[in-house]
């Protein structure tokens, strides 16, 4: 195996979450409907607010690695809904959807064997290329998925036999 196809190989395993880390599906896995909205304590946003950054940020991310016409969100305004704002259940499921589906893209961009790791990416800024992008993305959301999974801890809304 080369290297690349090596690189390629653990790429993929970090975003799946195979390297030591929850997946967002486990970590939403019979999650309460009457708290995604909730805030768990000491915390500003809901459930909703974090599973929706999650979805927006690496959102942003594919967008970058393949927009050419790509154009900068701000920060943290856009990277995250309104303090105020609420989903119902479909409004959830739709944020999770979402997040897998962009998930997906992003694997089939690792999985492509035309991808180059190390190329600049064209329209981005300098020392941007896939490799950096794909371990922001994995970081991003091993870091927020796991805080997820605590604040359930947290708040109490995990089922009685998780273990």
């Amino acid at each position: 195996m080369s290297d690349v196809e090596t690189l390629r190989k653990y790429l993929l395993k970090l975003l799946d979450s195979e390297l030591a880390h929850v997946t967002l599906a486990d970590a939403t896995a019979d999650f309460p409907q009457d708290l995604i909205n909730a805030r768990p304590p000491n915390v500003p946003y809901t459930f909703w607010h974090l599973v929706e950054h999650l979805r927006i940020t690496q959102w942003d991310i594919l967008d970058y690695i393949r927009n050419p016409n790509y154009r900068y969100l701000e920060w943290p305004k856009d990277y995250w809904p309104s303090l105020n704002a609420t989903t119902d259940w479909a409004g959830w499921q739709r944020s999770i959807a979402q997040f897998e589906s962009d998930l997906n893209e992003i694997r089939a961009i690792v999985s492509n064997p035309a991808t180059d790791f190390y190329a600049q990416i064209p329209h981005g800024e300098a020392g941007h290329n896939i490799l950096r992008e794909v371990l922001v993305v994995a970081d991003h959301n091993s870091y927020h998925v796991g805080e997820l999974g605590i604040l359930r801890q947290v708040a109490n809304a995990w089922p009685p036999d998780h273990a």
